[in-house]
């Protein structure tokens, strides 16, 4: 999938119509990204997200939530105190 939006460092849609917010520690990841960046998304099972998108240029990968889901407080709190 490519990337149709992202005015928001935190926020990204794609082409096939989807939106997902992106989760704060993996933000910085998505800085280089550009409309001809090439994601996949996966399902995952992380106690903060539902879904991952991986750069397919280069294997990184972000955690990420369907836009209209609010991220869990304390388990992101957690997660940013580890990370």
């Amino acid at each position: 999938m490519k990337i149709l939006e992202h005015t928001e460092s935190h926020i990204v849609k794609l082409d096939d119509g989807s939106t997902w917010r992106i989760f704060p520690g993996d933000i910085d990841r998505t800085l280089m990204w550009l409309p001809t960046t090439e994601l996949k998304l996966f399902e995952i099972n992380d106690e903060v997200a539902s879904h991952a998108l991986i750069n397919s240029d280069d294997g990184t990968f972000v955690r990420a939530r369907p836009q209209h889901e609010q991220w869990p407080a304390e388990e992101v709190k957690d997660s940013l105190k580890q990370g």
